[in-house]
């Protein structure tokens, strides 16, 4: 089972590094999302991660890093997008109704040999298999913000996902330098998230109730642990929108804390570091 062309749903924060670091690992890759503003953010995205990099990553000197970002088709041509495909990763918005419409258009336009991955962070492929009409060939494939950096790849299959799918995915995700983490079962939130998101939400929960201000709770974090980043600084490189939608659906004390992200922060634009400013301020 080969996997050569992959095409990437969905050109967010995340979706762009998948996209680049497929790429840059030497796999003929297409971007697609809904419009041309948002192929025009990933464009300067790409940019950026070039120059990110050719600082950071062995290897992407020489023209390396430019050459994976010009090889980048974009497109917002679902048909066009996935045609050809081996392989399909969605990242779009982490909300129920998008992700099954974006799976019911897939499995009508994708050809029957293609794999179909989610990066979800939060929902079970199994409440996403019956939307895609290949159960047999869909699974999670979830990766950590800053793909470069913290490389790892949790591969999550459903009971109904063919065992070489999930081994051609785990070895997809070893040849583009990632780390495979194989799940045994369903767990949602995977492995990280399963330990991370208890933590960005009771950091939430903190400033909203008024106990300490971000900056506070993100010291505390520091010294007291010897992590490099707090909770907040996290977020903000997630993007505030990703823990607002996972939220939104939750609880009644989830729904207060995206109110509270809402008013504070995302309405007034403030929707982290790829906006310039989230919970702190950057160039």
């Amino acid at each position: 089972m080969s996997i050569k062309k992959v095409t990437v749903l969905g050109t967010g924060v995340l979706g762009s590094q998948i996209a680049f670091q497929t790429a840059f690992s030497g796999f003929e890759v297409t971007a697609y999302d809904i419009n041309d503003d948002a192929l025009e953010a990933a464009h300067d995205r790409f940019a950026k991660l070039v120059s990110i990099y050719r600082d950071e990553v062995d290897g992407a000197k020489d023209g390396k890093a430019d050459k994976a970002a010009e090889s980048i088709t974009l497109t917002t041509d679902l048909a066009e997008a996935v045609k050809d495909a081996d392989l399909v990763i969605e990242a779009v918005p982490e909300v129920m109704k998008i992700k099954q419409e974006t799976y019911r258009k897939l499995g009508e336009l994708a050809p029957q040999r293609t794999i179909f991955a989610t990066n979800s962070s939060t929902l079970l492929p199994s409440d996403l298999k019956d939307s895609t009409g290949r159960p047999d060939r869909f699974l999670a494939l979830h990766f950590a913000n800053d793909v470069w950096r913290y490389n790892t790849a949790e591969v999550m299959g459903t009971k109904e996902t063919d065992p070489e799918v999930f081994h051609a995915v785990a070895e997809f995700a070893g040849k583009i330098g990632m780390v495979p983490i194989e799940l045994h079962k369903e767990k949602a939130g995977y492995v990280v998230n399963s330990l991370l998101v208890p933590l960005l939400n009771s950091a939430m929960s903190l400033s909203a109730g008024g106990y300490a201000d971000p900056e506070a709770v993100d010291k505390t974090w520091r010294i007291a642990t010897g992590a490099p980043f707090g909770p907040f600084q996290m977020i903000d490189v997630i993007g505030l929108n990703t823990p607002y939608n996972i939220l939104v659906n939750s609880d009644e004390d989830g729904k207060k804390l995206a109110a509270w992200l809402k008013t504070n922060y995302i309405d007034k634009g403030k929707l982290g570091k790829s906006s310039g400013e989230g919970f702190y301020k950057y160039s």
